[in-house]
């Protein structure tokens, strides 16, 4: 990590008393305190009401997505979430335990064999309700990032 990251990281945390880490269990009930913290962040640093539901939605599919495929539902292994403010401009780190996946090959989930499928919509919404999605090797960690 960067020694600006750990800069721009530690500044959320002595400017304001809301924590910018999150750890949760592989446990699907984690989302609840999910929610909790974005709306949070979101009251207290004044996010405008229409990026709530973006931020909301594409964390809790980048969590869901380290809980199930990450994580493998195992109870004992976390997701963690990470707020960085700089700017104008809002970044989540979601990371997991898992060995990560080739995010170059995801299947289009707007492809006609692919529209009934019950899977494969979390990171199109990720990728479409966000300003910016980077995944970094080996495919464990996603930064979401957010014009604000």
């Amino acid at each position: 990590m960067s020694t600006l990251s750990l800069l721009k990281k530690n500044m959320i945390s002595a400017l304001n008393p809301v924590e910018n880490k999150l750890c949760l269990l592989s446990d699907p009930k984690s989302l609840l305190s999910l929610e909790s913290w974005i709306n949070s962040l979101c009251e207290t640093y004044s996010i405008r009401a229409e990026l709530y539901g973006n931020i909301l939605i594409a964390l809790s599919e980048a969590v869901n997505n380290a809980i199930i495929h990450g994580n493998k539902n195992i109870v004992d292994k976390e997701a963690l979430v990470e707020a960085c403010f700089s700017d104008n401009l809002l970044i989540f780190t979601v990371t997991d335990q898992g060995e990560g996946f080739n995010f170059l090959n995801l299947p289009d989930p707007t492809l006609p064999e692919n529209l009934e499928k019950p899977q494969g919509r979390g990171v199109f919404l990720m990728n479409h309700l966000s300003d910016g999605v980077v995944y970094q090797e080996p495919g464990n960690a996603v930064e979401i990032s957010f014009n604000i």
